[in-house]
């Protein structure tokens, strides 16, 4: 049997995380109530849970939670491929990197934000230009650590393969991508991290369609603080399910590939 002692511990382990969260809800609603500010800029808890209420009813916000996670997902699974590719080829072949290691660096050191105009353009404001931006956010961790990974592959393990006479196909299969793997998981896992604030930006602007960064815009422009604070908290919620699943998934891979 487990001892009091040791069930009160665990008990305070697993609240811990909510005590400060629940605090602040506190004071809001204490500032709230008090009227600190008599403005329309410092909403009760209460209206904020109300409008969630109605969000939900009408379906506006599973609609726009949708619609980002629908662009998220896309842009990362597209920009992840065509890094691992990148990264792959970069990391494998000595001529490829002299060809297009130096404009790869280049181009990874223009802000992301720097292509919303040449995207703009070229793909209107639509979902495809979101896609797309997601695209190059999701792009550029992905490749530079699938490269570093497999350079940094030890010798040691190459001479191995060579010992049991591998070939090339069977070398980069059994020995340089299961070596590169934790470089490589760490260039997906900041994809999907970079994709996601990606998405938020790229809807904020590139205004076109359903989203949570929509639900942000029409909540500033209209001075509705409750809005801004749903969709704040939306885009928290599903970051932090994201980085879940992300160091989830990371485990499951470390039974598959121990180190």
């Amino acid at each position: 049997m487990q001892h009091p002692t040791t069930r009160l511990q665990h008990l305070l382990y697993r609240i811990e995380p909510w005590l400060l969260p629940t605090f602040l809800v506190l004071l809001w609603q204490w500032a709230a109530a008090q009227q600190l500010w008599h403005s329309s800029l410092l909403v009760s808890p209460a209206s904020v849970w109300q409008q969630l209420i109605e969000l939900c009813q009408t379906g506006q916000l599973q609609r726009a939670i949708l619609a980002s996670v629908s662009r998220e997902l896309s842009g990362f699974f597209i920009g992840s491929a065509l890094g691992l590719l990148l990264g792959i080829t970069l990391g494998l072949s000595t001529r490829f990197r002299q060809l297009l290691g130096p404009s790869f660096n280049t181009f990874k050191q223009i802000s992301l934000f720097a292509w919303i105009p040449l995207i703009s353009v070229w793909f209107g404001l639509g979902d495809t230009a979101k896609v797309v931006f997601l695209s190059l956010a999701a792009l550029v961790p992905v490749t530079v650590y699938t490269a570093d990974g497999i350079q940094a592959v030890p010798l040691r393990l190459l001479e191995v393969a060579r010992v049991y006479h591998y070939s090339t196909a069977q070398t980069i299969a059994y020995v340089i991508l299961p070596a590169a793997l934790p470089a490589i998981f760490t260039g997906i896992y900041l994809a999907l991290i970079y994709s996601w604030l990606a998405t938020i930006g790229a809807e904020y602007l590139l205004v076109s369609g359903p989203g949570l960064g929509t639900i942000l815009i029409e909540g500033s422009e209209l001075f509705r603080m409750d809005l801004v604070l749903i969709g704040m908290t939306a885009i928290g919620l599903i970051g932090a399910l994201l980085n879940w699943s992300a160091r989830l998934l990371e485990r499951r891979l470390h039974l598959y590939f121990p180190q």
